[in-house]
């Protein structure tokens, strides 16, 4: 008779090496590394839309949306503007609703959604960032937004700026929405 709890490694391992083999089989999406800062809050369609003619996006953009949610601002970037969109959430559950989202859209060749931590995010291919965040995130990622996102690159944002050292090109309001735009100016 084995003593009480004796398979438990093994046991363990297997359980580690069938949880593995789901993953590289892409079976579940890996958890998050942290809780989200925020809580989700949907953005209206005519903030979206006009957030995303207020950053002029058009075909050869490429629209970041850190903290997408349920997928909204890649999916209309792609379906009103033939954009191509990247949606960047902590919750695997809202990435697995932009997904099928998308698919309803018919749009999923032209967006994609990761499972990532929006201050860990390497934005560089973007041409637009698309934010609705908190102030105090927003401050978090002002820093590696200037540092990373290339000459000419604008970022928009649903309601939150930055004020200060770094205040919008230009604000409007839409309905009860306020959205900013700042546009990336690399001095040489």
């Amino acid at each position: 008779m084995r003593p009480k709890g004796a398979d438990l490694p093994r046991r363990r391992a297997v359980a580690s090496l069938g949880a593995l083999s789901l993953a590289a089989c892409g079976a579940f999406e890996r958890l998050p590394i942290r809780a989200p800062d925020a809580p989700f809050v949907t953005t209206k369609d005519e903030t979206v839309e006009a957030m995303l003619r207020l950053a002029h996006v058009g075909p050869a953009d490429v629209v970041y949306d850190l903290g997408c949610g349920d997928g909204r601002i890649p999916i209309m970037s792609a379906t009103r503007f033939g954009a191509r969109g990247v949606g960047i959430e902590l919750d695997a559950g809202l990435v697995r609703e932009a997904r099928a989202n998308a698919a309803k859209a018919g749009v999923s060749d032209r967006v994609t959604f990761h499972v990532e931590d929006l201050f860990v995010t390497d934005v560089r291919p973007a041409t637009v960032v698309a934010l609705f965040l908190l102030p105090e995130m927003m401050e978090k990622l002002k820093h590696s937004l200037r540092q990373q996102l290339r000459d000419g690159a604008r970022v928009v944002s649903h309601e939150f700026g930055w004020g200060g050292d770094w205040p919008p090109d230009r604000t409007t309001v839409v309905g009860a929405a306020r959205i900013h735009l700042w546009q990336v100016r690399r001095t040489t």
